[in-house]
């Protein structure tokens, strides 16, 4: 799995494997991807993420996205700007991005107007044309410190070398956890922006995981801090680096602007 602003094309790595124990499903926790990363050095998926959701075009999985309410989902800017509504389908609650869970059409696409050139920014809404049954993820208060360990998940490439593998029918996982952001130098903002570890220096999000979830273990259950976006640094091999993810907890006042309370 990794990630950058995919749509550029430049990807790096993230996560650390640390192994902590699972939270209880959903509510918590318990490919063909055109553009955008997936998970290198990661395993099949140990639970079913009900709000885990495969954006898809004419059938193809290009990016990740988080169901935070029943009919909103977060992703990475990245992924849907320039990109109508009516084109984009999202299949939610599945470990499978060909089959299972709920596949619904998108009505509206909303692309955080800070979005720049430089990636910071890199958030977006997706409204759904009419709410799911699946349990949505609860957005985190914060992201916590460097060490706090975290989860990602997504159909990105699990090869490092871009195109050199298609994406994966069955979820990745990798565990990871928050480094310092000096590992992360390619336009790294410390206030909305979280610098993900790369396990074993080769391990982390990759084409195709773009825009899909980091989480992080609250209580038994997995809650949301960030979405995945891009490299750490400049080089289009994944997992090299840390990656870099939107702070999504940073965002939790735009976000609700559009989806009420969460």
């Amino acid at each position: 799995m990794r990630a950058r602003s995919l749509l550029v094309g430049l990807l790096a790595a993230a996560g650390t494997v640390l192994g902590f124990a699972a939270p209880a499903a959903s509510a918590a926790p318990p490919a063909e991807a055109d553009v955008t990363p997936y998970i290198v050095g990661g395993h099949n998926a140990t639970q079913t993420y009900s709000f885990m959701a495969s954006l898809q075009r004419n059938g193809n999985h290009f990016c990740g996205g988080s169901l935070v309410k029943s009919n909103w989902i977060v992703t990475a800017a990245h992924c849907v700007q320039g990109t109508s509504a009516r084109q984009i389908q999202v299949r939610i609650g599945s470990n499978d991005r060909t089959s299972g869970g709920t596949v619904a059409r998108v009505s509206r696409v909303i692309v955080h107007p800070a979005y720049g050139r430089d990636g910071t920014g890199d958030i977006a809404l997706l409204q759904l044309s009419s709410s799911v049954r699946q349990t949505p993820v609860r957005i985190s208060s914060e992201a916590g410190p460097v060490g706090t360990e975290t989860r990602i998940i997504g159909w990105g490439q699990t090869c490092p070398t871009r195109g050199g593998c298609g994406a994966p029918r069955a979820l990745q996982e990798l565990d990871t956890s928050i480094t310092d952001g000096s590992g992360c130098s390619n336009g790294f903002d410390g206030e909305t922006e979280i610098c993900t570890n790369n396990p074993d220096g080769d391990s982390g999000a990759c084409y195709g995981d773009s825009g899909g979830p980091q989480l992080k273990a609250v209580n038994g259950q997995w809650e949301l801090i960030g979405a995945t976006s891009r490299a750490g640094g400049r080089t289009s091999t994944c997992a090299v680096d840390p990656s870099i993810y939107t702070d999504v907890t940073a965002y939790r006042g735009w976000i609700q602007q559009y989806t009420g309370s969460l």
